[in-house]
Order: structure tokens, then sequence, then C-alpha cells
């Protein structure tokens, strides 16, 4: 039985960049719920060190950010959505510091760095934790204000649809939500009149990933047993330098390590290869360091390439990269004086559903924001520090439409409860983490930065025989929160694996093989429910 209906006026399920954005942009004049499936700050927006990337210096022009947008975005990108997020990147900037988050400053003006892919600076920050400051200043703006509810340990099962009313309808309308309770393991519901996806991505589907543990894909795959529509899931972006440490994982460092000097070199022999690569070296768009690094590792048997930066003397990589430095200091690696031990990751999702300028998904009352979205910002690689840009515009874009169509959304109708009735507890959970264990294994070896067609087919091998086992438990046992996550970590897999089998090129972040060339026209991978 789900108990507890809780009923409001717009509920966000995610509480990170894009949602808190958006319930911020909502809560004036609505009664919004803001549910997080661990504590409030446990997103990915807190793990972000880059920063935003946003047209501030001068000889800086919206069109060139626009460019550089495209060019490393393989052309698949949406022209006017690019056009209208770097637009409003000065304002989303703005609003931040008004929040009060403490950007670096130099000579009264904010502190400008620069990531690869980008021909200007135009990456502000905090220092190099800028997600972390960011989600601070959101946070405490949302616990403030008398409108929101912020609720943690909230774990979404699936979106409550037309399917779910007790007046059975097809009409597709997302009424809300069901999720389990971490504290009670009960199922409970939310209803709303719109409903905004904010969940983030789906990297955890791989062995190594610099996403946090919750990132599952677990709005991609509620929105698609719904029957919306996704797009673009096979362009997974890798981030070229993740730490290698076989007792941290997923500690990224930053793309600005290469930005102020850093330098990729092979372990024994000190060699830079990135010149040989590209005449950008380390600062090609992250998809070609990726490859590069990916293809020395393999070529030579390595665990790990070194990233050094000490050649630009301590004081400025401790003034520069404060966080870093300290965390690798706690590992016995001194940044300053020796070499970094780097792999690439899972870093982004750049596909997802499918939504409008307004964040509208096929679904009526359903809106989507973030990294869960396919918004046609990244097209098939997302460019440094565009990432957090696109939660700021595209939380208030769908919060202005919510407002704006209010009196087009209809009050949710009566909503049946959960049945639990035909269900037992689980007498076998080391089933979950085999099947976990083993789709991120696959996907790393299958689906990785380079890809064939044959790796790709062994992979959909195992996604369909691990469906049915998955499937068979998730109907005859009670649903936890690592079942939900096993079942949405195995749907979004399997639209990865679909739409990479679909693109008979290779574009941006899908590299195969089988067919190296990149065709004339950029096509959109859309998979319909």
């Amino acid at each position: 039985m789900a108990t507890n209906e809780h009923g409001c006026d717009v509920l966000i399920i995610g509480s990170g960049a894009a949602g808190l954005t958006a319930a911020l942009n909502l809560a004036d004049r609505f009664r919004v719920t803001v549910l997080a499936k661990g504590r409030m700050n446990e997103g990915s927006t807190a793990w972000a060190q880059g920063g935003i990337a946003a047209v501030l210096e001068p000889g800086d022009t919206f069109e060139s950010h626009i460019e550089d947008t495209m060019i490393a975005g393989a052309g698949l990108n949406n022209r006017e959505v690019v056009e209208m997020v770097v637009e409003g990147a000065p304002a989303a900037i703005e609003r931040l510091v008004e929040l009060g988050v403490p950007f670096n400053q130099e000579a009264g003006a904010l502190h400008l760095t620069r990531e690869g892919g980008h021909s200007h600076r135009r990456i502000v920050h905090v220092n190099d934790a800028t997600g972390w400051a960011v989600q601070e200043a959101l946070l405490n703006a949302a616990t403030a204000h008398p409108n929101i509810r912020l609720v943690p340990d909230m774990v979404a099962i699936d979106l409550a649809t037309s399917r779910h009313e007790e007046r059975y309808s097809g009409a597709g309308n997302v009424w809300g939500v069901y999720a389990v309770n971490k504290a009670t393991g009960r199922v409970e519901l939310f209803t709303a009149r719109a409903t905004v996806l904010a969940t983030g991505g789906a990297g955890r589907t791989y062995l190594f990933s610099t996403a946090p543990k919750g990132a599952t894909g677990d709005g991609i795959a509620m929105a698609w047993r719904a029957g919306a529509r996704v797009s673009n899931m096979e362009m997974m972006q890798f981030h070229p330098t993740c730490l290698y440490n076989l007792e941290v994982k997923n500690f990224l460092i930053t793309e600005a390590v290469r930005g102020e000097g850093g330098r990729l070199l092979i372990p024994d022999t000190g060699y830079r290869f990135m010149p040989d690569f590209d005449e950008r070296a380390e600062l090609a768009p992250r998809d070609i360091v990726a490859r590069a690094i990916d293809h020395e590792i393999k070529r030579l048997g390595l665990d790990y390439v070194h990233l050094d930066i000490s050649h630009m003397g301590a004081a400025f990589v401790q003034e520069h990269f404060p966080t870093i430095y300290a965390k690798l200091m706690t590992l016995g690696i001194d940044m300053t004086r020796e070499p970094i031990p780097v792999v690439p990751a899972q870093h982004y999702t750049c596909g997802g559903v499918v939504v409008d300028r307004d964040g509208r998904t096929d679904l009526p009352g359903l809106y989507a924001a973030g990294e869960v979205t396919q918004s046609g910002l990244h097209g098939a690689n997302r460019l440094a520090s565009n990432s957090l840009l696109e939660c700021f515009v595209f939380g208030e874009a769908a919060a202005k439409h919510i407002d704006h169509c209010w009196d087009d959304l209809p009050p949710p109708p009566a909503i049946r409860q959960w049945d639990e009735s035909r269900v037992t507890d689980s007498d076998e959970e080391v089933v979950i983490k085999q099947n976990w264990t083993e789709i991120r294994r696959f996907m790393w070896n299958y689906v990785g930065i380079v890809r064939s067609t044959k790796r790709l087919e062994r992979a959909a091998h195992r996604i369909k025989m691990l469906g049915d086992e998955i499937a068979d438990y998730y109907g005859h046992f009670r649903v936890t929160p690592d079942l939900i996550e096993l079942r949405n970590l195995h749907q979004a897999a399997d639209l990865v694996v679909r739409s990479a089998l679909h693109r008979k090129e290779s574009r941006g972040l899908h590299y195969t093989i089988d067919y190296p060339e990149t065709l004339p026209d950029p096509v959109d991978t859309v998979l319909v429910p």
C-alpha cells in the first residue's frame, strides 16, 4: 500500500542545480515539494569542480561561445537551444552572485579560467569546488523559503500517470510519483499538477564513473516506462582524467588542471603524447583526449597515464587547486612535485529524455531539466562547464512555462494506492549485487570509449538475459532502494546499447571501429517507447 498521499502544486524530483532553480523560480506563487534520493546535497551538482561557462570577458562574444559548443558537439546540437542557453548565461551568473555564491574575483571582476574546447577564458568558478558552493547557496535559499518543502531519503519508483488513475485512462498525463521512504520502507504517493524531473544522469551504469552513487538513470528510466521518448543515449561522455587509485574511486581531476598548463605523460618515459593526436594537445575537446589516453593505455598495457602540473610551481598549484591538492596529499601524492596517475571515467550523460525549450517532455504535466534531458544543447559531446549552465537556464524555463500555463494544468484526479498485496520480502539480496556488478563491468568493457558492433551485440545479449531475471525479481519481492536502482540501471544500459547499435557512424563521443567515418548530416538517435 502507498501511504500518506502528499499533495502539492508542483513536484520536483531531484535536489541539484536544475531542481532547486526550478523550485526557487516557482515558490513565490506555488507550493513546491522537492524530493531527494538521499541527503538534499548528495547529487551531482555538489561534485562539479570546474565552473560555469559564460561570456563575461572583453573580446569574447555569444557567437564565439555558441560556435565552441557546436564544434564540441560535432554538429548534433540544436543551434536555437545553444543560443538560448549561451545568451542566458550572464543573467544566470548574476542571480547566483545575488544568492551569495562566492565566485573567485580578480581586480574587482569575476576571475575567469579556461577549459578544453573554449576559445576564451569564460569559466567562473569558486576555486576548484564550484558545484559545492552553488549547491549550498541554492539549498540555503530553498530551505529559507516557506513555500518549499524539502523531503530527503525518498527513492522514486515510477511516475504516477493516467494508467494509475482510479478510473483508468490512457491519456498519458503525469500526476506525480510513487517513492520509497528509506526510513520506513513504505511506498508513498506524491501528487501534483506539474512534475519536474531533475534526477541527473546514468553514469553508474559504468564501472568507472565520476558520478555520485545515486546516478543510476532513474529519471530517464521512469520517463521511458511512462511513455516519453529518449534521445542520443549513446553519447556518454568520458572525462579524460579521473584519479587512478584502488582505494579512492571516482575522484575527478578537473579539466582546469589541463587548462592551466597540465601535461599528459607516459609514466615510464615522461613522453608528452597529446600533440601526436591533436594540435590543441591537452586543450582538445574531452572525447579526443579520452580516446588518446585510452589508446595509449591499451597500446602500452598501462594501468594509467600521468597528468603533471608540477612545472607551474607550488604556489600556483596550491592557489588554483586547493581542494584537489589537499585530497591528493592525504593519499601521499604531492601534485606540486610529482605527476598524478589518471584514467578516463564515465562523466556525463549527454543523451536523455527529449525536452523542448520550455523543458516540456512528451507527457502532459511532465517537465525535465539538467542531465536527465536531451535538450539539444550538448549534441554529440558536452563542452566543458556548460552543464551547470543548462541546469539554471532550463530550470528557470520549465518554471516560467508552468507559471504561464498554470490554468491549463488540470488538478490531479484520484490515483490508486501502491499495491503490495502479492509480494514478499526478498530472501536473496545477493542477486541484486551480482546483477549490478555485471552490468557495470560489461558496459565498461563493451560500451566504453571505443566500441564495435560485436561488443555492442554481446552487451545487448547480456542485457536481455538480465532483464528477465530482474523483471522476475521485481514482480515477486517488495521494492527496496537497491532493487529500484538496479531496475533503472538496467533500463538505462539497455537504452545506451540500443542507441549505440542504431548509429552507423562515429560522431563525437560515439566512436566505433566498424563505422569510423562521420556521416555528412547529423541526426539524433530518437527511441520511441
